[in-house]
């Protein structure tokens, strides 16, 4: 696979560091990798776009999805994992996970993460929608995120790794042979660098969580702006999947108008017996599903949601005034304090909630390894599609395969740099280009680009909607490049403009590929094709970008992902768009 030659429009590097791995992002998925690298020996650097604490990992509630409990198996937790992907889990994958996750999570714990006890002495184990056993393990009640964030940074510091905080990583540079040499980075303010610069690696590894700003409102911090996918897109990487993108149903109803990042209200909470009911206290959930207010997040989500169209309501209720007082402030201290922030008790009233954009299922293809269709990067967390999420991510999976292929990657790494496969120093990236090839969108762009995505590609999608999101996302994306081409003139280089370009970059892809799928399937609920339909989209639809800018978009022959084989072609001709 070659580079697509695209660049974001930015200063040429003013400072560079070199290294043996660079790894983008500082959530789980990032940080175990780096530690795992560093402990391998290898020259380790971490950037990350804010502080080190400041990803989505911190803002993960509920906990840690393994087999860990008594009478459960990593065999259960697979079938609930495959049952969640509704068809399009890569099931070798899952096992990878649900076999090798228990063991990860025990190196958590003894990198330093504190979990909640039972009164026994074990582990307190919940649990959520779609697992038939109680099997999350969970910190602070409902800061699981933030605990195992602590743990790590402190393990980071501890070992002195490399960092540079406040970072937005611009593109991945490349040698002549078009390998991975390494990525140029914007510092945000003072310190040891600032500016443009660069980190020169023969290995990349994306961490950088979400996308979920693409949309109005969303769970996700507003460093959530789908850097890596754009970073891989333009590297000339594989994405996909990326229509699958998981509405949480249960977010704190700010108001219609309410937008950026929303109070999350856990799946634990149902996990522990609160209702979801309408208006006049009639609980839904039931009989739409056994499993009821527990069912699989798609599920949830859309049961929230036609209840909503049904009674002309703009959000529903979660009712846990049976938990008490005491259960509230010590199970759930977080969301308590989240919601009396806004004026809402949920001791003595119900909390108001409605579905927001909160994970991506799919995103930057990779191996088993984590390795992706550009040679030397690789991807993991958020960012990438390992095929363990299918349709829709079973709840509480994404932190633990955030640590279970972050091991995997770094051990791929150092048995790489062992065997003397790793170039041998550090390759000589191709020189940056003299003048901007491609627009940058003005800053404003960022906010009709999410209210576009809202409208045309939410939780209910359909040809009609999804052709004009397209085509006002093609209209933002002409008005840029003749800006550009016809008259010189971009928005000047910076985060706000890097930003609103990604998000555009990701917005187009993800449009592309749910126009493509034609049924409703896990997290992907499209009005006009209101059937799952496995004869013809038990498939996966993979988008890569052209060097003009257009989408080549093409669907799989089979369930199964093709290899990440360099310079491997796609069995169907791809559409370009």
């Amino acid at each position: 696979m070659t580079s697509t030659g695209i660049r974001l429009h930015a200063p040429a590097p003013g400072w560079a560091i070199a290294a043996d791995v660079v790894v983008v992002g500082s959530g789980v998925a990032g940080l175990t990798t780096a530690l795992r690298c560093e402990a391998a020996g290898l020259r380790t650097v971490v950037v990350t776009k804010a502080r080190l604490d400041d990803g989505s990992t911190r803002w993960a509630q509920g906990g840690v999805a393994a087999a860990l409990g008594e009478g459960d198996t990593p065999e259960q937790h697979l079938d609930d994992t495959l049952v969640a992907g509704a068809g399009l889990c890569d099931e070798e994958a899952v096992r990878i996970l649900v076999t090798e996750g228990p063991d990860a999570v025990r190196r958590l714990i003894a990198t330093g993460a504190h979990f909640d006890e039972s009164t026994e002495g074990g582990l307190a184990l919940t649990r959520e929608g779609g697992h038939h056993r109680r099997r999350i393990a969970h910190a602070g009640g409902d800061a699981t995120g933030a605990e195992i964030s602590r743990a790590l940074v402190e393990a980071v510091r501890a070992r002195g790794l490399r960092t540079v905080e406040n970072a937005l990583v611009l593109d991945l540079l490349t040698d002549a042979e078009g390998r991975t040499a390494g990525v140029t980075l914007h510092v945000m303010g003072e310190g040891q660098h600032d500016g443009v610069g660069a980190v020169h690696a023969p290995s990349v590894v994306l961490a950088t969580g979400g996308m979920g700003q693409v949309f109005s409102a969303t769970t996700n911090p507003s460093v959530s702006t789908g850097d890596g996918v754009a970073l891989a897109l333009r590297a000339g990487a594989e994405v996909s999947d990326l229509e699958f993108v998981q509405f949480h149903p249960t977010v704190l109803f700010l108001g219609p108008d309410a937008e950026g990042q929303q109070p999350l209200v856990s799946e634990a909470v149902r996990g522990e017996g609160a209702h979801l009911v309408d208006a006049d206290g009639v609980r839904f959930m039931q009989g739409q599903h056994e499993l009821a207010e527990l069912a699989p997040r798609d599920i949830v989500a859309k049961g929230i949601t036609r209840r909503m169209q049904e009674r002309g309501a703009d959000h529903m209720y979660l009712d846990a005034r049976h938990f008490g007082r005491e259960m509230w402030e010590h199970r759930f201290p977080t969301i308590l304090a989240a919601c009396r922030t806004h004026g809402i008790d949920p001791v003595t009233e119900p909390v108001p909630v409605a579905p927001a954009a909160h994970y991506a299922s799919g995103g930057v293809r990779t191996d088993a390894h984590g390795r992706t269709t550009v040679p030397g990067l690789y991807a993991c967390g958020e960012v990438a599609c390992t095929g363990v999420h299918g349709a829709n991510r079973l709840a509480s999976n994404s932190l633990l395969e955030g640590l279970v292929y972050a091991e995997r990657i770094a051990a791929d790494i150092a048995a790489a740099h062992t065997a003397g496969t790793l170039h041998a120093r550090v390759p000589d990236p191709l020189p940056h280009p003299d003048h901007p090839q491609h627009p940058l969108l003005p800053p404003e762009a960022r906010l009709t680009i999410q209210r576009i995505m809202t409208e045309g590609a939410g939780v209910l999608r359909s040809a009609d909607s999804l052709t004009r999101a397209a085509d006002r996302l093609h209209g933002l994306h002409t008005e840029a490049r003749e800006a550009l081409h016809e008259h010189g003139k971009t928005s000047e280089p910076g985060v706000d403009t890097w930003e609103a370009t990604n998000l555009l970059c990701v917005a187009r892809v993800l449009v592309a590929a749910a126009a493509r799928r034609e049924e409703t399937r896990g997290c992907h609920w499209r009005e006009d094709h209101a059937d799952r339909d496995d004869t013809t989209w038990r498939r996966h639809v993979v988008v890569r970008l052209n060097p003009d800018r257009s989408l080549a978009v093409h669907t799989t022959d089979t369930p199964e992902f093709p290899p990440t084989v360099h310079g491997a072609q796609p069995t169907h001709r791809p559409q370009e768009q």
